[in-house]
């Protein structure tokens, strides 16, 4: 049984209706950290894992960093957040 690949929502797409990404801390571990992707009106729409975007978005000079990290989850968007 092969999983099957995620699709995205598009980038344009993902800029109107993100209003906000912030690091948080995993509610079910506390040594984790968890980047929560909240739309314009506040509502939860995904979240992704802090160190894997880390190491996804790889070294980036420190004033880049906010900005990389930002354009790598918004072009992550899973498209079953419409459904939420």
């Amino acid at each position: 049984m092969s999983a099957e690949e995620p699709k995205y929502i598009s980038f344009e797409e993902a800029v109107k209706l993100v209003g906000a990404i912030q690091e948080e801390e995993d509610l079910d571990d506390t040594d984790r950290r968890v980047l929560t992707v909240y739309s314009k009106d506040d509502k939860e729409l995904c979240w992704f894992d802090f160190e894997e975007v880390m190491a996804a978005v790889g070294t980036v000079e420190a004033g880049q960093r906010k900005e990389a990290v930002q354009n790598y989850i918004l072009n992550r968007i899973p498209d079953w957040v419409y459904e939420l």
